[in-house]
């Protein structure tokens, strides 16, 4: 089966479909930063090196650019929110004179591309046979976590999504996004779900859409990442396959298809004519056997994250044994990864100073404490309270700390620990250790918001053990800066951003499987 890839970041969601038999027919990314990343090591593209420039046909395409190729360097820097408008006398592309964009990554901006496409029926033509079209528009406007602004801009890009859909017409298309779109913003004082408007837009397109809320780790990673997934079916292909299905599966399906015709015959719509498919507890044993079974294939796996990197810590100097959880990826992934700690990229240590560590031991001691008794403690370190019960002061008297001298002790007596708390003051407020029996937090998208679990290893995760913990498997190398700061937070895609802003591999591979049973 093809697909093409929107919004493709580093290629988290291209490793799981091309690992159950997807073939790529094109990939679209706005950053040259995540670009970069996919052109490595999907196609072997160094584009930071001198021979990238002298290769006669690149996979690696600008779509608009202030920069020409021979200033690759730039380019790979090049703020996305500047690219020039392709009809801008300044703008340098590098598919102006292509016939085809089979095959390539293409560098630019969503909406530009669709323009591009209505305009340029080869371009079009080349790429008109996908079966998928699959993508994650950035979520930071629909996140919990993050801007919740209805009126944001990145709101528009589901909708640039589902034009391009409507220019390629594939069989199925997939939308996956952060569980905060199922929230609803507030809109003139009434509830607005971007998930249901997103689901009437494919309808009107001529497909089913069917949504659901799924758990990455279910499908076997070590980390809790809830997700929303679209799945829209185009209504032909769906009623073709519907003979094939079993009664829950055609119990699944109905209530869409209603939805669909709904919209087909211009009728209205109310919020409760379709539901999301909650996939992220224990299913149902009756959905063990549909097509969605996939995303709760490996349910019974309980890695953890000191099963994803324990490994990696730099303390740990035995590699005789390989992670069980590794070769669990790397089979899923069909590849084969560095065996030697010495060999892996992107495992470089942050240097953390003496405060910082200081601040990431007291993270580890919360984490072994009771919610109610963490709050405590929480507060005060926020400024909010400047006592603790005697119950909390007891238990915490049972840890060494990192003291001021940088030495593992014990604090003596509440005066001393209060102040030793009171010297360590945060606004933080997502920073939090590891704990190791655990499946990871779904937050770990910047270096600041975890610390590791041992307290010989105070310090924050490196780009690897994070790309472990999203199920990257060692020989995935990640380009480009590895963070950023300041105002360059709004535009730049550094390494770890790119292992944060993923589709875990794993989720993929699942994704992948669901396609290919609706399909078959």
């Amino acid at each position: 089966m093809k697909y093409i890839e929107l919004f493709a970041g580093c290629g988290g969601l291209s490793l799981g479909l091309q690992a159950v038999g997807f073939e790529n027919i094109m990939v679209n990314e706005l950053s040259p930063m995540a670009g970069e990343t996919y052109a490595y090591n999907f196609y072997n593209e160094d584009l930071s090196q001198p021979d990238f420039l002298e290769k006669k046909d690149p996979h690696t395409v600008w779509l608009s650019s202030n920069y020409s190729v021979d200033d690759m360097h730039l380019r790979l820097r090049e703020d996305p929110r500047e690219y020039p408008d392709l009809k801008s006398a300044s703008a340098i592309s590098d598919i102006e004179h292509l016939g085809s964009i089979r095959h390539k990554l293409v560098i630019g901006n969503i909406k530009a591309l669709n323009q591009v496409l209505k305009s340029n029926s080869s371009l079009l033509e080349s790429i008109d046979d996908a079966d998928v079209v699959s993508g994650g528009p950035p979520c930071q406007s629909f996140s919990m976590a993050g801007l919740r602004e209805l009126n944001n801009d990145r709101n528009t890009l589901p909708w640039e999504f589902m034009q391009f859909v409507k220019l390629t017409h594939p069989k199925i298309a997939v939308l996956e996004n952060v569980s905060g779109i199922l929230r609803a913003f507030k809109s003139e004082g009434k509830p607005y779900y971007a998930w249901f408007e997103i689901a009437k837009g494919f309808a009107s397109l001529g497909y089913v859409p069917l949504c659901l809320h799924v758990n990455a780790r279910l499908t076997g990673i070590a980390q809790n990442r809830n997700r929303f997934v679209l799945i829209a079916i185009r209504f032909d292909i769906l009623t073709q396959q519907l003979s094939s299905f079993n009664d829950k599966e055609l119990s699944l399906v109905k209530p869409n298809i209603d939805f669909y015709k709904s919209i087909e015959n211009s009728q209205p719509v109310q919020f409760d004519d379709i539901k999301v498919i909650d996939l992220t507890i224990n299913p149902d044993t009756d959905l063990l056997n549909t097509f969605l079974a996939p995303f709760f294939e490996y349910k019974e796996n309980s890695f953890t994250v000191k099963d994803v990197i324990d490994d990696l810590k730099a303390s740990n100097n035995s590699c005789d044994k390989k992670n069980t959880y590794l070769n669990f990826i790397e089979e899923l992934l069909n590849v084969s990864s560095v065996t030697k700690k010495n060999d892996l990229q992107n495992h470089e240590l942050r240097a953390n100073s003496l405060p910082v560590r200081r601040r990431f031991r007291i993270y580890q001691v919360l984490s072994e404490l009771k919610p109610h008794d963490r709050k405590e403690v929480v507060n005060l370190l926020k400024g909010k309270s400047d006592s603790l019960s005697k119950r909390v002061v007891n238990k915490l008297l049972e840890f060494n700390f990192l003291l001021l001298d940088g030495s593992f002790g014990r604090l003596s007596n509440e005066s001393e620990l209060l102040k030793f708390l009171s010297q360590h003051l945060t606004k933080k407020h997502s920073q939090k250790a590891l704990v190791p029996t655990m499946p990871a937090p779904s937050a770990l998208s910047i270096p600041d918001d975890v610390c590791h679990y041992d307290a010989d290893e105070l310090r924050t995760l490196t780009v690897r053990e994070m790309a472990r913990i999203q199920s990257f498997p060692d020989n995935f190398v990640f380009r480009s800066k590895v963070t950023t700061g300041g105002k360059m937070r709004k535009f730049e895609v550094p390494q770890y951003t790119q292992v944060g802003n993923a589709v875990p591999p794993i989720l993929g591979v699942a994704i992948g499987k669901v396609i290919r049973n609706i399909l078959s």
